[in-house]
């Protein structure tokens, strides 16, 4: 039990003792202590002054006289008026770092295979065009989640569902057939999914031209979008890889193809990976089987034209269509089935999408359809919504080619890391190596972390210049304070063991404040489903420490015993940095 659940739960026995007041441990709220006041840790008393018909000052006399008393940490406290400031001792703090400065897993809980599995689907990309800044959001928040899930005891397993198929793929697939000459990555030296990402632009361009000629004819705008003679092709042609065509699923395969080796490299270089890939184009006929359940259950409905909806206005929804009148299916027809799919491989306790927030309403469709279907586990499914990535000049636009590309995002991140790390001196020490993997690490540890740190629902601006800067609240930061506290541990040489307890400047307070925040700190993000919360402490922690590296001795103290441990506490904050940083995806260096 942690510091803070012994005091509220010997707050709870005083008000009971004291003031006959019942009030769970769990329901009273101790904050930080205002930094201009002494203490660690303050209790609000006054919702109890009116039960216990005493004056708040009283009441906070009262409990603060009856906690020193059964709590030896507590070696004191003062009252402010009905402000109960409570003083933990050095020996405490001091004896916490000397228990735990030796393991690297402090604050993390460890899985258990035979807990229920938590499924988490991030990235599900479309094969028709590269990963982008967008996607880049998507797959950092979905690893981060994953692993911070892990941290606080969850059985993860990560899973991608790629949409490979669907009128923009056949979109691409045409306008290579019509434009491409028979172009390859290979011909062009271009990776495969920007090949295939150049043509779905270029289906666009040629279609607004048909759209132009066609409504310049006299042809309403609305009729011209929809007979478009290139956009009534793509659908043909979905058509035809719904039916099976040798020749139009032969192509699809070796686009596609192209697109996979790809988004590999991608992932590679982001440090993101999958422990199950499912494809749409696998899924979307069990989808279709679950539709024709639904119309022999009657909570389906067929239109004259053929097509299938699910009636949710009296949910307060709308109709929502699931399959077309030509029998083709829709995003919602898949995402039933690998639903489906999903809880039969794994039996999930939960079933987590992370999407972007353009997509609230397609889940919530989602539940009450799996619901409607008789599916007991419905309520398993929780889309975690994130909000869009915008650039300084506004939204980007993937069938115009007005988008940041994610392999050019880190190809410039690496540039800038690597002129920033020489004007700062960083890697004179450094072999040329060791320089190159410096800048990797330094540069997807800022691109993870300027975006990783913004609440998951808000919406966020990226603006690259501002994420690589070794000062403020940023990913370089903490990774060079990371090296520093190596360095110590490093020059201090001799085997450091448990010292003996010592009193404590108000800077080391501070720190292992902190540090003992951190297994509570891991809990709420997970709960939350927040990496901001974890990257938000990892930058308290390296401010902490920071904060009392510069008024503080370490190497050049001549006691002994503060000497050892100081130098216990710098190799704690290092553990919890490194194991903090790891649960954003980032490395974080043992030298800069």
């Amino acid at each position: 039990m942690n510091i803070v659940d012994t005091l509220t739960q010997t707050i709870s026995q005083a008000l009971q003792a004291m003031y006959g007041i019942e009030q769970q441990a769990s329901d009273i709220t101790l904050q930080d202590t205002r930094r201009d006041f002494k203490g660690d840790y303050t209790l609000v008393v006054f919702p109890y002054v009116k039960q216990a018909r005493r004056s708040p000052e009283a009441v906070a006399q009262e409990i603060g006289t009856y906690v020193k008393e059964h709590l030896p940490m507590v070696c004191g406290f003062n009252v402010i008026k009905g402000f109960l400031n409570f003083e933990i001792s050095d020996e405490y703090w001091s004896q916490f770092v000397t228990e735990n400065f030796a393991d690297t897993t402090f604050g993390l809980r460890k899985s258990n295979p035979n807990d229920p599995q938590v499924v988490i689907e991030y990235s599900s990309p479309n094969t028709n065009k590269p990963l982008h800044l967008g996607h880049i959001r998507n797959n950092l928040l979905g690893w981060s989640v994953s692993q911070l899930l892990a941290a606080n005891g969850a059985n993860v397993k990560k899973v991608n569902l790629v949409n490979d198929r669907g009128i923009h793929i056949c979109k691409s697939m045409l306008a290579w057939l019509r434009f491409g000459n028979g172009e390859t990555p290979k011909s062009t030296g271009m990776k495969g999914d920007h090949l295939v990402g150049k043509y779905y632009v270029e289906f666009d361009k040629h279609y607004k031209e048909e759209v132009k000629q066609l409504m310049e004819s006299g042809v309403e705008e609305e009729q011209a979008k929809k007979e478009a003679p290139l956009l009534v092709e793509a659908g043909q042609m979905l058509k035809r890889w719904e039916e099976g065509d040798p020749e139009v699923r032969a192509l699809w395969e070796k686009m596609n193809g192209w697109v996979y080796e790809g988004f590999d490299e991608t992932y590679r270089r982001l440090g993101v990976s999958f422990d199950k890939v499912y494809y749409e184009s696998q899924t979307y006929l069990l989808g279709k089987e679950l539709v024709q359940k639904g119309l022999d259950m009657g909570v389906l409905f067929r239109k004259e034209d053929g097509s299938v909806w699910c009636d949710l206005t009296g949910d307060g929804l709308d109709q929502k269509l699931l399959l077309r009148r030509d029998g083709t299916s829709v995003y919602m027809t898949q995402d039933l089935g690998t639903a489906l799919l999903r809880h039969n491989d794994f039996g999930a306790e939960r079933l987590i999408y992370v999407v972007g927030n353009e997509q609230d309403y397609h889940f919530k469709v989602l539940k009450l359809i799996l619901g409607k279907l008789g599916f007991s586990w419905a309520d398993k499914v929780y889309h975690l919504s994130y909000g869009m990535v915008e650039l300084p000049n506004g939204k980007m636009k993937s069938r115009e080619g007005t988008v940041v590309d994610a392999d050019d995002l880190i190809d410039e991140m690496e540039r800038t890391a690597e002129e920033m790390s020489r004007e700062h001196g960083k890697n004179d020490e450094l072999s040329p190596e060791e320089q190159q993997h410096l800048y990797h690490i330094l540069a997807l540890g800022a691109l993870k972390y300027f975006i990783l740190k913004v609440d998951p629902t808000k919406n966020m601006l990226f603006n690259p210049a501002e994420s690589i800067d070794f000062n403020g609240n940023t990913g370089p930061f903490i990774q060079y304070t990371h090296a520093r506290i190596r360095s110590i541990v490093r020059k201090a040489g001799e085997e450091v063991t448990a010292g003996k307890p010592v009193t404590l400047s108000d800077k080391e307070r501070a720190v292992i404040k902190v540090l003992h925040s951190l297994p509570e700190s891991i809990a709420a993000a997970a709960a939350a489903y927040s990496p901001a919360m974890v990257a938000n402490y990892a930058y308290d922690l390296a401010k902490a420490f920071n904060s009392f590296y510069q008024d503080t001795p370490i190497l050049r103290e001549t006691d002994m015993d503060i000497k050892h441990f100081r130098v216990n506490l710098c190799a704690m904050v290092a553990n919890a940095l490194k194991n903090t940083m790891n649960i954003l995806g980032i490395e974080v260096p043992e030298r800069m």
